[in-house]
Protein backbone atom coordinates (compact mmCIF):
# COMPACT_ATOMS: atom_id res chain seq x y z
CA UNK A 1 0.00 0.00 0.00
CA UNK A 2 1.09 3.63 -0.71
CA UNK A 3 0.36 6.39 1.47
CA UNK A 4 1.41 10.06 -0.25
CA UNK A 5 0.78 12.77 2.07
CA UNK A 6 0.78 16.07 0.87
CA UNK A 7 1.13 18.83 3.66
CA UNK A 8 -0.35 22.73 2.46
CA UNK A 9 1.42 24.40 5.44
CA UNK A 10 3.31 27.45 4.54
CA UNK A 11 5.18 26.98 7.41
CA UNK A 12 6.18 23.09 6.17
CA UNK A 13 8.80 21.37 8.88
CA UNK A 14 7.99 24.12 11.01
CA UNK A 15 4.33 24.01 10.86
CA UNK A 16 1.95 22.28 13.65
CA UNK A 17 0.45 20.28 10.61
CA UNK A 18 3.60 18.49 10.14
CA UNK A 19 3.95 17.13 13.52
CA UNK A 20 0.55 15.25 13.30
CA UNK A 21 1.51 14.58 9.67
CA UNK A 22 4.41 13.06 10.72
CA UNK A 23 3.12 10.50 13.44
CA UNK A 24 0.90 9.44 11.31
CA UNK A 25 3.16 8.31 8.58
CA UNK A 26 5.10 6.74 11.58
CA UNK A 27 1.69 4.46 12.36
CA UNK A 28 1.09 3.57 8.86
CA UNK A 29 4.80 2.85 7.92
CA UNK A 30 4.79 0.43 11.03
CA UNK A 31 1.44 -1.35 10.10
CA UNK A 32 3.68 -1.76 6.31
CA UNK A 33 2.52 0.79 4.23
CA UNK A 34 4.97 3.04 1.75
CA UNK A 35 4.73 6.17 2.82
CA UNK A 36 6.25 10.03 1.53
CA UNK A 37 4.92 13.13 2.96
CA UNK A 38 5.38 15.95 0.54
CA UNK A 39 5.96 19.72 1.78
CA UNK A 40 4.09 21.64 -0.71
CA UNK A 41 6.26 24.56 0.23
CA UNK A 42 8.80 23.49 -1.49
CA UNK A 43 7.40 22.74 -4.42
CA UNK A 44 6.88 25.16 -7.15
CA UNK A 45 3.05 25.50 -8.25
CA UNK A 46 1.76 28.40 -10.30
CA UNK A 47 -2.18 29.02 -10.23
CA UNK A 48 -3.97 27.35 -12.16
CA UNK A 49 -5.37 29.64 -15.44
CA UNK A 50 -8.40 28.24 -16.07
CA UNK A 51 -7.69 28.10 -19.91
CA UNK A 52 -8.89 24.11 -19.75
CA UNK A 53 -6.46 23.25 -22.27
CA UNK A 54 -5.86 20.16 -20.07
CA UNK A 55 -9.23 18.72 -21.60
CA UNK A 56 -9.00 19.96 -25.05
CA UNK A 57 -5.78 20.45 -26.29
CA UNK A 58 -3.45 18.40 -24.03
CA UNK A 59 -5.82 15.88 -22.30
CA UNK A 60 -5.08 14.66 -18.87
CA UNK A 61 -1.67 17.51 -19.35
CA UNK A 62 -1.64 20.72 -17.47
CA UNK A 63 0.22 23.46 -20.18
CA UNK A 64 2.08 24.99 -17.15
CA UNK A 65 5.20 23.69 -16.77
CA UNK A 66 6.54 23.37 -13.01
CA UNK A 67 6.31 20.45 -10.15
CA UNK A 68 2.76 19.20 -10.51
CA UNK A 69 3.21 17.57 -13.57
CA UNK A 70 5.51 15.50 -10.88
CA UNK A 71 2.90 15.75 -7.89
CA UNK A 72 -0.52 14.80 -9.73
CA UNK A 73 1.19 11.10 -11.07
CA UNK A 74 2.19 10.65 -7.39
CA UNK A 75 -0.97 11.71 -6.42
CA UNK A 76 -3.11 9.20 -9.18
CA UNK A 77 -0.40 6.60 -8.04
CA UNK A 78 -1.35 6.43 -4.28
CA UNK A 79 -3.83 3.96 -2.50
CA UNK A 80 -4.44 7.06 -0.17
CA UNK A 81 -3.20 10.28 0.12
CA UNK A 82 -3.24 12.49 3.26
CA UNK A 83 -4.40 16.15 2.27
CA UNK A 84 -3.12 18.18 5.42
CA UNK A 85 -3.49 21.57 6.02
CA UNK A 86 -3.93 24.10 8.28
CA UNK A 87 -7.27 25.63 8.91
CA UNK A 88 -6.74 29.44 7.02
CA UNK A 89 -10.26 31.33 7.40
CA UNK A 90 -12.50 27.64 7.96
CA UNK A 91 -11.30 26.32 4.84
CA UNK A 92 -7.64 25.13 3.87
CA UNK A 93 -4.55 27.21 3.00
CA UNK A 94 -4.13 29.39 -0.21
CA UNK A 95 -1.15 27.23 -0.64
CA UNK A 96 -3.44 23.77 -0.28
CA UNK A 97 -5.73 25.24 -2.55
CA UNK A 98 -3.69 26.07 -5.63
CA UNK A 99 -2.33 22.56 -5.29
CA UNK A 100 -6.13 21.05 -5.49
CA UNK A 101 -6.61 23.43 -8.26
CA UNK A 102 -4.16 22.19 -10.64
CA UNK A 103 -5.43 19.03 -10.24
CA UNK A 104 -8.10 19.05 -12.65
CA UNK A 105 -6.55 17.39 -15.44
CA UNK A 106 -6.94 14.46 -13.96
CA UNK A 107 -10.30 14.23 -14.43
CA UNK A 108 -12.58 14.71 -17.67
CA UNK A 109 -14.68 17.55 -18.58
CA UNK A 110 -17.87 15.46 -19.32
CA UNK A 111 -20.99 15.64 -17.56
CA UNK A 112 -21.72 12.63 -15.86
CA UNK A 113 -24.47 11.57 -12.62
CA UNK A 114 -23.78 10.35 -9.68
CA UNK A 115 -25.45 8.07 -7.86
CA UNK A 116 -27.89 10.73 -6.38
CA UNK A 117 -28.62 12.09 -9.66
CA UNK A 118 -26.14 15.05 -9.29
CA UNK A 119 -24.01 16.48 -11.99
CA UNK A 120 -19.86 15.66 -11.92
CA UNK A 121 -16.85 14.91 -14.49
CA UNK A 122 -16.27 12.00 -15.96
CA UNK A 123 -13.44 10.15 -14.32
CA UNK A 124 -9.85 10.40 -16.68
CA UNK A 125 -8.81 6.75 -14.39
CA UNK A 126 -10.45 4.14 -13.86
CA UNK A 127 -9.28 4.25 -9.70
CA UNK A 128 -8.55 6.80 -7.66
CA UNK A 129 -7.03 7.75 -4.21
CA UNK A 130 -9.01 7.32 -1.16
CA UNK A 131 -8.41 10.22 0.74
CA UNK A 132 -7.75 10.93 4.18
CA UNK A 133 -7.43 14.44 6.11
CA UNK A 134 -5.98 15.88 8.98
CA UNK A 135 -6.08 19.74 9.93
CA UNK A 136 -5.48 21.77 13.03
CA UNK A 137 -6.03 25.41 13.97
CA UNK A 138 -5.22 27.30 17.12
CA UNK A 139 -8.79 27.31 18.17
CA UNK A 140 -9.70 25.40 21.38
CA UNK A 141 -12.99 24.12 19.98
CA UNK A 142 -13.47 21.06 17.14
CA UNK A 143 -16.61 22.72 16.22
CA UNK A 144 -13.96 25.33 13.69
CA UNK A 145 -13.30 22.22 11.37
CA UNK A 146 -16.92 22.26 9.65
CA UNK A 147 -16.33 23.59 6.54
CA UNK A 148 -13.81 21.20 6.16
CA UNK A 149 -15.28 18.55 6.67
CA UNK A 150 -17.79 19.20 4.21
CA UNK A 151 -15.64 20.71 1.95
CA UNK A 152 -13.50 17.18 1.59
CA UNK A 153 -16.71 14.97 1.33
CA UNK A 154 -17.58 17.23 -2.01
CA UNK A 155 -13.81 16.75 -2.91
CA UNK A 156 -14.07 13.09 -2.58
CA UNK A 157 -17.55 13.03 -4.51
CA UNK A 158 -16.06 14.49 -7.37
CA UNK A 159 -12.94 12.37 -7.59
CA UNK A 160 -14.85 9.23 -7.61
CA UNK A 161 -13.64 8.37 -4.27
CA UNK A 162 -13.99 8.71 -0.61
CA UNK A 163 -12.85 10.24 2.63
CA UNK A 164 -11.83 7.31 4.96
CA UNK A 165 -10.01 9.22 7.90
CA UNK A 166 -10.27 12.73 8.89
CA UNK A 167 -8.08 13.88 11.59
CA UNK A 168 -8.92 17.58 13.37
CA UNK A 169 -6.86 19.59 16.07
CA UNK A 170 -8.71 22.33 17.76
CA UNK A 171 -5.20 23.29 20.30
CA UNK A 172 -2.82 22.79 17.43
CA UNK A 173 -0.84 25.48 18.62
CA UNK A 174 0.01 23.32 22.18
CA UNK A 175 1.87 20.75 19.99
CA UNK A 176 5.45 22.44 20.48
CA UNK A 177 4.60 23.36 23.51
CA UNK A 178 7.76 22.95 25.60
CA UNK A 179 6.13 22.85 28.71
CA UNK A 180 7.00 20.07 31.19
CA UNK A 181 3.67 19.46 32.52
CA UNK A 182 2.14 19.75 29.32
CA UNK A 183 4.22 17.55 26.62
CA UNK A 184 2.93 14.45 28.40
CA UNK A 185 -0.32 14.89 27.09
CA UNK A 186 0.87 15.89 23.83
CA UNK A 187 2.93 12.77 23.54
CA UNK A 188 -0.46 11.00 24.79
CA UNK A 189 -2.32 13.01 21.81
CA UNK A 190 0.31 11.91 19.42
CA UNK A 191 0.28 8.16 20.32
CA UNK A 192 -3.36 8.05 18.79
CA UNK A 193 -2.18 9.77 15.93
CA UNK A 194 -0.03 7.23 15.33
CA UNK A 195 -2.42 4.47 15.62
CA UNK A 196 -4.96 6.34 13.30
CA UNK A 197 -2.22 5.74 10.91
CA UNK A 198 -1.90 1.66 12.01
CA UNK A 199 -5.48 1.62 11.52
CA UNK A 200 -6.09 3.05 8.44
CA UNK A 201 -3.56 0.84 6.33
CA UNK A 202 -4.84 -2.49 8.69
CA UNK A 203 -8.64 -1.82 8.58
CA UNK A 204 -9.30 0.45 5.99
CA UNK A 205 -10.46 3.27 8.72
CA UNK A 206 -10.08 4.81 11.71
CA UNK A 207 -11.87 2.92 14.62
CA UNK A 208 -14.72 4.88 16.79
CA UNK A 209 -12.72 4.00 20.32
CA UNK A 210 -9.36 5.96 18.41
CA UNK A 211 -11.63 8.89 16.66
CA UNK A 212 -13.19 9.16 19.95
CA UNK A 213 -9.80 9.68 21.79
CA UNK A 214 -8.26 12.30 18.48
CA UNK A 215 -11.42 14.52 19.29
CA UNK A 216 -10.89 14.86 23.04
CA UNK A 217 -9.06 18.29 24.32
CA UNK A 218 -5.38 17.67 24.80
CA UNK A 219 -6.05 20.00 27.98
CA UNK A 220 -8.87 21.85 29.35
CA UNK A 221 -10.50 24.23 27.00
CA UNK A 222 -10.02 27.42 29.77
CA UNK A 223 -6.44 26.66 30.71
CA UNK A 224 -5.90 26.37 26.85
CA UNK A 225 -7.65 29.52 26.28
CA UNK A 226 -6.22 31.47 28.94
CA UNK A 227 -2.31 30.48 27.93
CA UNK A 228 -2.99 31.80 24.21
CA UNK A 229 -4.57 34.82 25.21
CA UNK A 230 -1.40 35.28 27.88
CA UNK A 231 0.82 34.28 24.66
CA UNK A 232 -0.43 37.23 22.78
CA UNK A 233 0.47 39.95 25.05
CA UNK A 234 3.48 42.10 23.61
CA UNK A 235 5.42 44.06 25.85
CA UNK A 236 6.16 48.16 24.42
Amino acid sequence: MKITAFNGSPRGKAGNTHIIVEEFLKGAEEAGAETENILLNKKKIRECIGCFDCWTKTPGECIIKDDMDELMEKFVSSDIVVMASPLYTDNVSGLMKIFMDRMIPIIEPYFVRDENGETRHKKRYEKYPKIAVISNCGFPEQSHFQVLKLFFRRVARNLHTEVIGEIYRGEGEILKNENPLIKPFIKKYLYFVKKAGEEIVKNGKISEEIQKKLERPIIPYRLYFSGANKSWKIEN
